[in-house]
């Protein structure tokens, strides 16, 4: 069940007097704007409601958001840019999953019997929102060192993700650095988990069609034996890899599908086979392709069998800078003490926030949703995801602290 905890807070000995502190009316705001999210959830590329409700508060905060070409999210300066020192950029995605939402004991349950805000999406569009409005106030208070770019992503879970398209109408145009959380349900509420290098991995879609003259399984010598083509693909081309990959880039492709054939005694014209590829590693990932085109080529020239590769390109790891990295570090020690930070692994999940770390060096935090003491097992990607909603709190002050500590260190001397 979700709720907003009593989570105990850090003494106010173990925290700094840096503004950017949430007030309980803001609080009570994000939480309510959040569930309003959670009940109205749309998939990638369609989210218009969700974005013109992100607009409207924006707007009414005095802000002036812009509309993603798309037609969905958007991105929102607080301060005025001076064209010279780079901005920090706040992302926060905004989709939710074609999956049902199985919660039955929560007012806020979606409306829509095939959509849920599995992921904490929803959580992460009040995180920046609430941090957007926040430091929009200590703008007017002359208390914001540098302008702040706020970017509200469509379609994170749309292969190969909204971030390419966002990246490609500019939003990272004036952006030095970018940080970003992700829900983690394993991690307590109050805490952030941290990984400075990969935290996530790259994952592909790859499809093989294979082709060649069928016929009698009495002849096969006249044929292309496609079912044992088909078969030695799938079993050699992920060991042919295994020796010419460097095994510590973690590279695997995982079958998930293997078709070809209806009769017995008929050797087919045609196989499929389809899986995925994931990588650990980032230069590995980029080397993939290639490696498999080649290893695939092999194994279907020596049993004669033409082929077609489909390799669908999904999203890179995602590689934290370590810079930025403890610039959130010490964000969250200002905010919660330096035990409210733990260190994190590595993630076999995708997630593209990975894009802009080709363009400009940022950083994902996992900000913990879990209520300390509660076992209850409420993965991402499931039905009955919830979260604790003191987390948005927390987020935001993450955040705000994030942008001012930066902003001061990047503010020329006198």
């Amino acid at each position: 069940m979700s709720r907003e905890s009593q989570t105990a807070q850090p003494a106010a000995s173990d925290r700094s007097e840096l503004p950017g502190k949430l007030p309980d009316h803001l609080r009570a705001e994000l939480i309510a704007f959040r569930r309003d999210l959670h009940m109205h959830p749309e998939l990638g590329n369609q989210e218009f409601r969700t974005t013109a409700a992100i607009k409207a508060r924006l707007e009414t905060a005095g802000l002036r958001p812009r509309v993603l070409k798309s037609g969905t999210g958007l991105v929102c300066d607080v301060g005025t840019w001076d064209g010279v020192r780079p901005m920090l950029a706040l992302r926060a995605d905004i989709d939710a999953l074609p999956i049902p939402d199985a919660k039955t004991h929560v007012a806020y349950r979606s409306t829509f019997p095939d959509r849920a805000h599995a992921c904490g999406h929803d959580v992460h569009t009040a995180v920046v929102l609430g941090a957007g409005l926040v430091l929009a106030d200590l703008d007017r208070q002359g208390l914001l060192p540098q302008p702040v770019r706020l970017l509200f992503q469509p379609a994170e879970e749309v292969l190969p993700g909204g971030a390419t398209e966002a990246v490609e109408s500019g939003v990272l145009d004036g952006v030095g650095k970018i940080i970003a959380v992700h829900c983690d349900p394993r991690v307590d509420v109050g805490r952030v988990g941290l990984r400075a290098g990969p935290i996530t991995s790259a994952c592909d879609r790859l499809e093989v069609s294979l082709s060649g003259p069928g016929g009698h399984t009495a002849r096969p010598h006249l044929t292309t034996d496609l079912v044992t083509a088909a078969a030695r693909v799938a079993i050699d081309v992920p060991a042919v890899l295994a020796r010419r990959m460097d095994a510590r880039s973690g590279m695997v492709i995982t079958w998930g599908r293997i078709e070809t054939g209806h009769a017995c005694n008929v050797i087919p014209m045609h196989a499929e086979l389809s899986g995925t590829v994931r990588c650990l590693d980032l230069n590995a990932w980029h080397e993939a392709p290639d490696m498999i085109h080649a290893a695939i080529d092999e194994i279907a020239t020596v049993h004669g069998a033409k082929f077609e590769i489909n390799h669908v390109r999904g999203v890179p790891p995602v590689v934290n800078d370590p810079v930025v990295t403890e610039l959130l570090r010490e964000a969250m020690g200002v905010r919660c003490g330096t035990d409210s930070v733990e260190d994190t692994e590595q993630s076999l999940g995708g997630e593209d926030f990975s894009w802009y770390l080709e363009h400009v060096p940022g950083a994902m935090a996992r900000l913990g949703v879990r209520t300390p003491g509660d076992t209850a097992k409420r993965d991402l990607h499931r039905g009955d995801f919830d979260v604790d909603e003191s987390a948005i709190g927390v987020g935001v002050e993450f955040f705000t602290a994030a942008a001012l500590l930066d902003g001061r260190r990047a503010r020329p001397a006198r």
